[in-house]
């Protein structure tokens, strides 16, 4: 390998471009850009004339035999994220997924499957909000037990507005055929992966969506979901395109402890000075008859602090890409393995699910029924190809 990682980038549009250019313009220590694949001719007229000197290359095939790169970044539609990171893989290149890992659990299978067998081959996927300082902080203040055993979290994200005109940008987009789903294959799938990461992986999820509620779309624009860790702990994920105001609210309350968290911002962490059951058993008649006056001092049963960062948003895309980087120079851990792409792909794909059978259905759902419940509305649609 040269000095630096030489990355191609696989598919020249917004978010192809964007990092293009942050490697190119040398952001990305330890990486260069070097080479971009577009089929698209006037997207590779771009290329050419802001990249002059990189080669450019008509189909990914090409770009991954031309000896120009050591790693590649997909950003390619949703369905051709796992067959261009497999053909990479399988041409001995490190591989970057842009998020979602892909549309549906099968696919994403195969390619974990596939990549495990390259164990030699960094294999990465675009979670930019891992890298976000505030929600790594809470992730080790729960992972230390701070806040005790999570008994609930409920995330309202629906600062997602997209008005009617975004939709008709392109015939693929917010249809089942083309991209796949709606808000949570577009906009929620990072929320859909730090709730995971941070709370855990459900077992089981009930939820309603609405299609098409309040925008001319074929796939779900608001969706509430309920999911069951077991031991009687719950979650709710509340995500919509049409709230004009939004909100961004994550709560986590735990046996000894709650993080409240607004706007992806500012944390504020409150934890209790024993188990909240502790503090419930030694609360006797007396002291409930001074809670109902007012009486009770709570300010002795628990501290508070408010957390916040300064991160840039644009400084989250660029750190992954440094630690994917890093990591094919053997300098340090994934911040985001690829494998760990699975995780929110099954959770929207049991979240379709049980919106689409008006049941609850296990986090480990039958991905036959699903894919079989996917091409019927594939079929409805009558543009796109059906999936296997």
């Amino acid at each position: 390998m040269s000095e630096q990682v030489r990355i191609g980038i696989i598919g020249y549009g917004a978010q192809g471009s964007v990092y293009a250019r942050m490697l190119a313009e040398g952001s990305i220590p330890g990486a260069t850009l070097g080479g971009v694949a577009d089929h698209n001719e006037a997207r590779r007229s771009i290329a050419a004339e802001t990249h002059a000197e990189t080669p450019l290359f008509e189909n990914y095939p090409s770009l991954l035999h031309s000896g120009s790169v050591d790693a590649v970044v997909t950003t390619v539609p949703h369905y051709l994220h796992p067959e261009v990171a497999m053909a990479a893989l399988d041409a001995g290149l490190h591989v970057l997924v842009e998020k979602p890992a892909g549309v549906y659990t099968a696919q994403v299978r195969e390619l974990n499957e596939f990549a495990a067998t390259k164990p030699e081959l960094t294999f990465a996927i675009m979670f930019n909000q891992r890298t976000n300082p505030l929600y790594r902080k809470i992730k080790e203040i729960v992972d230390a037990g701070e806040i005790g055993a999570i008994r609930r979290s409920n995330w309202i994200i629906t600062t997602w507005w997209r008005p009617q005109g975004y939709y008709e940008q392109s015939a693929w987009r917010a249809t089942w055929g083309g991209e796949g789903g709606g808000v949570l294959v577009n906009q929620a799938p990072h929320q859909l992966d730090l709730w995971q990461w941070i709370c855990g992986v459900p077992q089981s999820v009930v939820a309603k969506a609405g299609f098409g509620f309040r925008r001319d779309i074929a796939v779900e624009d608001e969706v509430t979901a309920m999911v069951d860790y077991g031991d009687g702990a719950t979650g709710v994920f509340i995500t919509a395109t049409h709230d004009l105001i939004g909100t961004d609210r994550f709560e986590i309350l735990g046996d000894k402890g709650k993080i409240v968290v607004d706007g992806s911002a500012t944390a504020t962490v409150t934890r209790l000075v024993k188990d909240e059951q502790e503090i419930s058993a030694d609360v006797g008649a007396e002291d409930v008859g001074k809670m109902f006056k007012g009486q009770l001092n709570f300010d002795d049963m628990h501290e508070s602090e408010t957390i916040s960062f300064d991160s840039a948003w644009g400084s989250q895309h660029g750190e992954v890409l440094r630690n994917f980087a890093a990591n094919v120079r053997g300098e340090e851990p994934l911040l985001a393995p690829g494998s760990d792409g699975m995780n929110g792909v099954r959770l929207a794909n049991a979240i379709h699910l049980s919106a689409w059978l008006g049941r609850e259905v296990p986090i480990d759902f039958d991905e036959a029924e699903y894919l079989s419940e996917l091409n019927s509305r594939i079929r409805d649609e009558g543009q796109f190809p059906e999936r296997s």
